[in-house]
């Protein structure tokens, strides 16, 4: 049976892999150099009886990553951002490292050297990686994915912003009209669905049943939808007459076009240079968001501003759930702290009076905290 050998104030091992390749690693102690040989022993002797399925243990993170954007992002509608991430940062980190080398305290030491970006935009750089390394799983480049834990991310209400009354959804399309009719029924059309920009470009009018009174969604600008699945949103009171009118006077193909009769697309000034001119017209003045001035609503914010108010009216959160497609309750459950009156049936709950207390008194809080 092999031995580690001592070789220049290390330990040196060598085996043959299932292919009759000769290796060798060296280690700093005795203990690791002969731990190290039997577990390379032990896997080639399961792979020759059939019992492991050997790895390409050479392939680097460069190679995932060339591999990930030739043959993933096409796929996907996140694709540029996807690129995007790899270039910038997963390539300059990783992209030397061979995959069966990185380990959780890569994964730690990432977060610590980006502690200067949003813990949001960390984790979506990680839920990358991780969705890359168990691709290299099933194409047999890794034999696991090492659990690498993403950041924390707190969720506040401000994370988001929304139409948060009424009165402020009234405006807001008061001021749409005045704008143009095709401009009041688009951002109608997002406030009372909580449809995404691309779902409305490419809403169709075959999409959209009045005896059922469903809108089925099932595309964006250039492909499926986020999710790549078929949902159904109920076409609520507000905007069932709105559309009924709007297919009269503007029948085709397409719900929405531009005025050159084509599809909306992610760069036409509806989702921008309009939308600014209708808050300002609104009163809705910038606001101070995440340390900078921004307007008062982005056009993904009447998606919020739906939700936000479905909850506050009492709607049901998991029928919010499918309407909005999202693929966990975790995800809609930001909307929870506006349901009203969530807490009336708990009031009582430890009872009714404090020791030493009567129900008459009434406790001066000023004085009591000062």
């Amino acid at each position: 049976m092999a031995k580690p050998v001592k070789h220049f104030g290390t330990w040196r091992i060598r085996w043959v892999d299932a292919h009759a390749v000769r290796h060798s690693e060296t280690y700093l102690d005795h203990a690791t150099a002969l731990r190290k040989l039997r577990e390379h022993e032990h896997k080639t002797e399961e792979i020759k009886l059939g019992r492991r399925i050997e790895v390409a243990v050479h392939k680097t993170v460069n190679e995932l990553c060339d591999y990930w954007i030739e043959n993933k992002v096409p796929q996907k509608r996140s694709g540029n951002d996807d690129k995007c991430i790899i270039r910038k940062h997963l390539r300059p980190r990783f992209g030397r490292l061979r995959l069966q080398d990185i380990t959780v305290e890569h994964g730690d030491r990432y977060i610590v050297e980006n502690a200067h970006l949003d813990p949001k935009t960390i984790a979506n750089h990680l839920t990358l990686f991780l969705s890359m390394l168990n691709r290299a799983r099933d194409l047999r480049w890794i034999e696991s994915v090492p659990p690498i834990k993403k950041p924390k991310v707190r969720f506040i209400s401000q994370d988001y912003r929304w139409l948060r009354t009424d009165d402020e959804i009234k405006r807001l399309l008061l001021a749409a009209k005045e704008e143009g009719e095709a401009v009041y029924i688009f951002y109608a059309a997002a406030i009372y669905t909580g449809m995404r920009a691309g779902e409305i470009a490419a809403l169709r009018w075959d999409d959209i049943s009045f005896e059922t009174r469903l809108i089925t969604v099932q595309r964006s600008f250039d492909g499926p939808t986020k999710s790549a699945d078929v949902r159904y949103v109920p076409i609520l009171d507000p905007l069932l007459p709105i559309l009924r009118t709007w297919k009269i006077r503007h029948p085709g193909t397409l719900v929405f076009t531009s005025e050159a009769g084509t599809m909306y697309q992610p760069s036409s000034q509806i989702f921008q240079e309009i939308l600014h001119r209708v808050l300002n017209a609104a009163e809705l003045k910038p606001v101070q968001f995440k340390k900078r001035m921004a307007p008062y609503i982005t056009f993904h914010g009447f998606r919020h501003s739906f939700a936000s108010h479905w909850v506050m009216n009492g709607g049901d959160i998991f029928k919010l759930k499918e309407i909005l497609g999202h693929k966990s309750i975790q995800m809609t459950m930001r909307y929870s702290h506006l349901q009203p009156k969530k807490f009336i049936e708990d009031y009582d709950r430890l009872g009714t009076e404090a020791p030493g207390q009567t129900a008459a008194e009434v406790v001066d809080l000023k004085k009591a905290s000062g």
